[in-house]
């Protein structure tokens, strides 16, 4: 079963349920989908599917940061319930020594790495790691081993 039918069955799941907040929660995700389709007229895979859900993911962080900041915690609370929604579509993410030994095998793939190959490294460790990694530590890691 790929992506786009695991989140249609769980939409029709939470309707049967009458689960109202996840089935709210799913629509939005649908919809992201959706929009994207229609904009780039194309038909998303799976790991297209994944960064609309890594970018709603980090929208509803930013969120929760700024409902917290301005004590708003019942709309915290709504954006951290659709955060857990959205991390069932995520897949699972690598240990710190798996991503550590994926960064190592690329940075010896291109060789001489220094700080002007940073761009490439991450070129060739992005699909390797969207959705099992978070990418912005991943380039601190990559910075920190090449710049020793």
């Amino acid at each position: 079963m790929n992506l786009r039918q695991k989140i249609t069955e769980d939409m029709k799941a939470a309707m049967r349920a009458g689960d109202s907040k996840k089935r709210d929660a799913i629509r939005l995700l649908q919809a992201a989908i959706k929009q994207r389709e229609v904009d780039e007229r194309i038909e998303l895979a799976d790991t297209a599917i994944i960064a609309v859900v890594e970018k709603m993911l980090k929208q509803r962080r930013d969120s929760i940061a700024q409902y917290e900041a301005a004590h708003r915690q019942d709309l915290a609370d709504a954006e951290k319930y659709e955060v857990d929604v959205l991390l069932a579509y995520m897949p699972q993410m690598m240990s710190e020594a798996e991503v550590d030994n994926i960064v190592n095998e690329v940075i010896a793939m291109v060789g001489d790495a220094g700080q002007q190959q940073m761009g490439k490294i991450m070129a060739l460790l992005k699909p390797k790691l969207t959705g099992c990694a978070d990418m912005t530590q991943v380039a601190a890691l990559v910075k920190k081993k090449i710049s020793s």
